[in-house]
């Protein structure tokens, strides 16, 4: 059993409630997580706006080296936070480790990129006046993780708020606290100085309401679903917050006819069913050219029903975990039995996995659909499991025009080998990230945006680090 602590204003805390994390694999108790209430919320809102004057102050290269120390630590610790994140989350165990050594990727890229954030001269039409820009960091942040990529997500958004000069108090998932809490003992190893980096676990009504409430929080960011996205824009703003909001996703694909068809189905497996579909950019809508629709279904059924599920832990490693939680399971069987009364065709999968090594856990199987509609729940929610649904349609103008004609615009997916496909494809779909033959998620050198409602503001890359920063002019006047 793990039992972390808090770390509050530069100290390692503990609560009088705790709440049990559950194994997803096993529903058992793999540890407890202590509850913070909204006065401990204030308490460390109050040490981190004690803390940003002198933490903004210090000169970047000696505020990236904390950094720097804090990601050498992360590696040091690779295999236990991972073996810990696969307890509480439930992915396999070589996808925990690739997130950990994430998290020390993203502190090392944006040590190594604060010092080009640069302020400017402009020129001006007085011989005596001189007009400048400076970038600086905009206070205390409020970071909101969510529970598919715990670590990694949280360390999108704690790494540039500390290269830019601010400071933290940041929230973990109800559901995967106990590997971000581990992290405490890191952020003290690396020295940072009280208060600079605060962590805070509960629920989202009370801590996260908290954040997003708290008239010291200059910053709020938040990675979870758009309806939650929407409460916090309300909460924060009475303080008017700067926002950074990564919202619900849902990722088309698109295989046009002269698509590499053995890639795109390859990667569309791979996309629809990492981590159990429980990412914002997992392919749920497959758009196919009716020409190659039946062969591209017969092989991706295939592919999907070949795929090993089981504990993220087990040896050998399987290509699927558990769902996250019982409600996340209970919500794909709905949203699946809605598809199925309303006439879609069940390919592969569709049933809870029952037996000896799946009975205890919550475990849900890849599944492939056909025969959907606009009006199913499958086409009109963000599933956020291993679902998706094929539908083949007359050329790559109606996959556009029906990937554009939802709500959300995280990521899509475009397979074609003619440029003029690719390039014009690109240009005309409404998504923050478009990837042509190739599924590649969010990596921290390349901005990550949701556009429609899909999000708010630029993750990741240096657009990242600036939107931690505030933008000042200064007007000097030489001449008196």
């Amino acid at each position: 059993m793990t039992n972390p602590s808090l770390l509050v204003a530069g100290e390692l805390r503990d609560t009088a409630q705790r709440q049990p994390v559950l194994n997803p694999a096993t529903g058992q108790p793999v540890g407890q997580s202590p509850l913070a209430d909204a006065d401990l919320v204030d308490e460390a809102v109050l040490a981190a706006h004690a803390a940003f004057p002198s933490w903004a102050a210090v000169p970047v290269p000696a505020r990236t080296g904390y950094l720097a120390r804090f990601a050498a630590w992360v590696r040091e610790q690779v295999d236990p936070i991972a073996r810990l994140l696969t307890a509480e989350q439930g992915k396999p165990l070589s996808e925990s480790v690739g997130e950990v050594k994430a998290v020390a990727a993203a502190f090392d890229y944006y040590a190594s990129a604060a010092p080009h954030v640069l302020g400017e001269t402009i020129p001006t039409a007085s011989a005596t006046v001189r007009s400048t820009v400076l970038r600086q960091p905009s206070g205390v942040v409020g970071a909101i993780a969510t529970w598919n990529y715990p670590l990694g997500i949280l360390a999108w958004k704690l790494a540039p708020a500390l290269a830019a000069g601010c400071t933290v108090v940041a929230k973990p998932a109800e559901q995967t606290p106990l590997s971000t809490l581990a992290l405490g003992a890191g952020l003290l190893a690396a020295g940072f100085p009280s208060g600079v980096v605060n962590l805070v676990a509960g629920p989202g009504n009370t801590v996260g309401a908290a954040l997003a409430a708290h008239p010291l929080v200059r910053h709020l960011t938040f990675t979870g679903g758009t309806a939650t996205g929407k409460a916090l824009m309300r909460a924060a703003a009475d303080t008017v917050k700067r926002l950074t909001l990564e919202l619900g996703g849902g990722s088309p694909l698109i295989v046009a006819a002269d698509a590499p068809l053995e890639r795109a189905v390859a990667d569309g497996v791979k996309r629809a069913f990492r981590n159990s579909g429980q990412l914002c950019n997992s392919v749920q809508q497959i758009y196919v050219d009716a020409a190659r629709a039946d062969e591209f279904t017969e092989r991706f059924v295939k592919a999907a029903g070949a795929l090993r599920v089981g504990p993220g832990d087990a040896t050998p490693e399987p290509d699927m975990g558990p769902m996250s939680s019982e409600a996340a399971l209970r919500r794909v069987v709905d949203i699946v039995e809605d598809a199925r009364r309303s006439g879609a065709a069940v390919l592969t999968g569709g049933e809870r996995l029952t037996g000896p090594q799946y009975d205890a856990g919550w475990y849900y199987p890849p599944t492939v659909l056909t025969g959907v509609t606009d009006t199913m729940r499958v086409s009109c929610e963000e599933v956020f499991g291993p679902v998706a649904a094929i539908t083949p349609v007359s050329g790559v103008d109606e996959a556009i025009e029906r990937a554009n004609a939802g709500d959300s615009g995280l990521v899509a997916f475009l397979y074609t080998t003619d440029l003029r496909t690719a390039t014009l494809g690109a240009e005309r779909l409404e998504y923050g990230t478009v990837n042509i033959n190739n599924v590649g998620g969010g990596d921290v050198p390349y901005p990550y945006a949701g556009w429609k409602q899909s999000g708010l503001g630029v993750e990741l890359a240096r657009d990242g680090l600036r939107a931690f920063l505030e933008t000042k002019h200064v007007r000097v006047e030489l001449g008196y």
